[in-house]
């Protein structure tokens, strides 16, 4: 069974070496793209098969298999081993579902780029870290892959490396996320330390860190390693203050963005975080840092979303703003409820970005546009591209929390989190009304976009009309809005199940498959709290449902009525701060003249006179001492045997003296 379940890790990886290698190596593998594309799909689609297997297959108890030993030093000692539990299995089949999904879509996407197999490499080298990330049965292997997601995304974002903007998106990208994995390695240096001081020896396994946590191993350092490993996860999932690179990472092609940036990658932190709960449960100070990070970075997000009109940057925006859901339902310590919003979320935004690329795609067909990506040269696609149209519109509607699809489920809960955490008036119940704010915010921008993008009056030249995307782009954009659509029943809410009568049955994926694996004080008092409170709840499902509706219904309406000129009326409404918020809340320029103007200066006026006058002049120093040196001795060179002879017979002489007399 260990073989079998091997292929989960080795599949991607060896897809990516025959990808590679042959591209490299053959010009005729390089031009056969309908190989490339079956191998691709096929290292990514076979992993799924076997992680359905194994989850149907699941027998209830974590399995921990053994590959081989990694490294040994002192009481280190690692294994490449991975573990397959409730939480490793449900992220590994979002990760190779929507993955083989955006594998097979990207054959029509990527068509005729002469880049084709270095992309499909990538793309599965992608696949072979994110699994190794959340399969890992310890920190090394996980921050393996950790760092390996991190690799491809630079060579992902930058895939068009020719275009200098898109290269420095790629760079500006890596930048970030090395800060946090910094903080990530120091976390798992205190986590070492400290189960060192106790234990005969450490392999840093997840069930040791946990079992370590729940007997108050960590002590005092349970806050900071708790705040180093959030640290580490704002740069993978893109929270205030290393939330930059992600709306730059765009740049990247378009099925990328749909990967690694609504599906996988991104959620590696919350994913993280939901693995070491333990530590965090023992931390509330740092569950209050978290949910404070989470809503300025959901709002800020959103509100910039607004004034965006590249398509690609509204989801990039609200990418941002959901992962902020995200976090709020962590810091609120509804952990499964995050991960339950993790994969609705891969479902609406994956589809949201596929349909993005499928409108690119035909926009940079027409050729008559100077940006394909500009909503103000789109309008009225819907009726040229009706199965992009009309996927996007059910996951517009998913996103904005509109009832029954998946995001009203996962979206609600997470606002019900927050208003029944603790008693009373408190932080919490101001970071719920921050959240009920985004949301009706989050509704209107995506409504906003799909309005000016699909319907309306055509706003392109009339020389030549865009045209659906072909089947292998559309058949993923279908499944991955039924999944937008159903999704969220796996997740019903438990006041459902007290009137069906089901209870807590109700809820599959928080306490049927997750409980075991993730048991939170925090998100059981919240449960009680809303249990004693069920008339409250009504009303917050209600009130969120009202809330989605009627921003959904007259931003549609609106934007009817008034088409593009609709947006500068809302410029008109929101004033100079629609100014701040078309600058992004100048993040970039603030990081620019504090951060990287300084060292910029620094380099050129500091560190450059350094190396040119000290570094530089101490090795010119070096070899003209060496060069003179030589000079001197060469004069002993005169050629003459007999100079020879006498040099060695006064060297012979010496040591004889020495031997005689030392």
């Amino acid at each position: 069974m260990t073989y079998l379940y091997s292929l989960i890790i080795v599949l991607p990886l060896l897809g990516a070496l025959i990808i590679g290698l042959g591209g490299l190596m053959s010009a005729g593998f390089r031009k056969n793209e309908g190989l490339i594309g079956l191998l691709g799909t096929a290292a990514v689609g076979i992993p799924f098969l076997v992680i359905l297997y194994a989850f149907f297959s699941y027998p209830g108890d974590a399995q921990i298999y053994e590959i081989f030993p990694w490294m040994e030093a002192g009481k280190l000692k690692i294994n490449f081993s991975y573990q397959h539990d409730e939480l490793s299995l449900l992220m590994g089949m979002i990760v190779t579902g929507v993955g083989m999904l955006i594998h097979m879509y990207s054959i029509g996407y990527m068509k005729g780029d002469e880049g084709f197999y270095k992309y499909f490499t990538y793309l599965n080298l992608f696949i072979f870290s994110m699994n190794n990330l959340i399969l890992g049965d310890n920190m090394v292997v996980m921050f393996l892959g950790w760092e390996g997601v991190g690799l491809c995304s630079y060579l992902l974002i930058g895939f068009w490396y020719k275009d200098m903007p898109k290269a420095n998106a790629a760079q500006k990208a890596f930048v970030a996320n090395r800060i946090g994995d910094f903080a990530m390695l120091i976390a798992m240096f205190m986590m070492y330390k400290s189960m060192a001081s106790v234990s005969e020896f450490v392999n840093l396994s997840f069930v040791d860190i946990i079992d370590h946590a729940h007997h108050g191993g960590f002590g005092d350092n349970t806050f900071w390693i708790a705040l180093l490993v959030f640290i580490a996860a704002t740069g993978k999932s893109a929270q205030i203050p290393l939330f930059v690179w992600l709306p730059d990472a765009m740049a990247g092609p378009t099925p990328v963005s749909a990967l690694i940036h609504a599906a996988t990658m991104v959620t590696s932190g919350i994913y993280l975080i939901a693995r070491l709960h333990p530590i965090f449960e023992a931390s509330p100070e740092v569950l209050s840092i978290i949910v404070v990070v989470a809503a300025l970075t959901a709002v800020i997000a959103a509100f910039t979303a607004i004034a965006q009109n590249d398509i690609k940057k509204v989801l990039a925006y609200s990418t941002v703003s959901q992962l902020g859901f995200m976090f709020m339902a962590l810091g609120a310590g509804a952990y499964v409820t995050a991960i339950f919003h993790v994969m609705t979320h891969a479902f609406f935004k994956a589809c949201l970005f596929l349909g993005s690329g499928s409108v690119i795609h035909a926009m940079e067909h027409m050729h008559t546009v100077e940006d394909p990506q500009d909503v103000r040269t789109m309008g009225g696609l819907r009726k040229y591209m009706p199965a992009t149209g009309n996927t996007f519109w059910i996951s517009t509607l998913a996103i904005s929390g509109i009832i029954p699809l998946s995001g009203f489920f996962s979206k609600d809960e997470i606002l019900s989190s927050l208003f029944f955490y603790g008693e009373g008036f408190d932080l919490y119940k101001v970071i719920w009304f921050v959240a009920l704010i985004t949301a009706a915010v989050t509704a209107f921008y995506m409504t906003r976009v799909t309005m000016l993008t699909f319907e309306g009056s055509e706003r392109f030249p009339d020389a030549k009309k865009p045209h659906e995307s072909p089947a292998i782009m559309t058949i993923p954009l279908w499944i991955l809005a039924g999944l937008a659509v159903v999704g969220g029943f796996l997740g019903l809410p438990i006041f459902l199940g007290d009137l069906l009568g089901m209870g807590e049955g109700i809820n599959w994926i928080g306490h049927g498959w997750l409980e075991h694996i993730i048991h939170s004080e925090n998100a059981h008092a919240i449960h009680e709290h809303a249990h004693e409170n069920v008339l409250i709840e009504y009303g917050l499902v209600g009130l969120s449902m009202l809330v989605a509706i009627m921003a959904v219904f007259l931003t549609r309406n609106f934007y009817r009525k008034h088409g593009l000129a609709g947006d500068e009326k809302v410029r008109n409404f929101f004033g100079g701060f629609y100014k701040v918020m078309q600058g992004k809340f100048y993040f970039d320029e603030f990081y620019q003249r504090t951060i990287i103007g300084p060292f910029n200066w620094l380099g050129e006026n500091v560190i450059k006179w350094a190396e040119e006058n000290i570094v530089d002049g101490a090795v010119k120093a070096i070899s003209e001492g060496v060069k003179n040196i030589g000079d001197v001795f060469k004069q002993l060179q005169s050629g003459l045997v007999s100079n020879y002879l006498l040099i060695v017979s006064l060297g012979v002489l010496a040591m004889l003296t020495y031997l005689i007399f030392g």
